[in-house]
């Protein structure tokens, strides 16, 4: 069966649960996030403010759709073309402080857990965020392909 989160247009549930981290403290961006690259194979560090809160709400949705995962699995995830110049290009992987501190503040707010030797998969918290932050995203667009 075919869940809302999967229905929803992922950039407008990403921002929706962005959007509600932001307002209710529920991540919060460490001081360093300001000044740092999502990876080696970036030229600079992203320019949204609130960058933060929608990698946390994508490495929410990533972990309801694909069940547990580590921290290895969503640098490979996060990862891309890195350019080297004259040199041929080869695939780079994220930044793995990112992942790694976003996943604990997730844990620490009782939306994922970890799971033994197999990573972190959201807790039930978690997935009814989700799937309630889901059905306002098909609301609206409901509404709005109704008019």
């Amino acid at each position: 069966m075919v869940s809302n989160v999967q229905l929803a247009d992922p950039m407008k549930l990403i921002q929706k649960v962005a959007t509600y981290f932001k307002e209710n403290r529920v991540i919060e961006p460490p001081p360093w996030a300001m000044f740092v690259k999502t990876g080696v194979h970036k030229e600079r560090p992203p320019q949204d403010p609130d960058w933060w809160y929608i990698r946390a709400a994508a490495i929410m949705r990533k972990l309801y759709l694909r069940g547990p995962l580590g921290v290895s699995r969503l640098r490979k995830l996060y990862g891309g073309k890195h350019r080297r110049g004259h040199r041929p290009p080869k695939f780079a992987r994220g930044s793995g402080a990112i992942v790694r501190k976003i996943l604990q503040q997730l844990e620490e707010a009782g939306l994922a857990q970890k799971y033994d030797r197999r990573g972190r998969a959201l807790t039930e918290k978690g997935r009814e965020l989700l799937e309630e932050a889901a059905k306002a995203v098909l609301k609206a667009e409901a509404s709005r392909g109704a008019e």
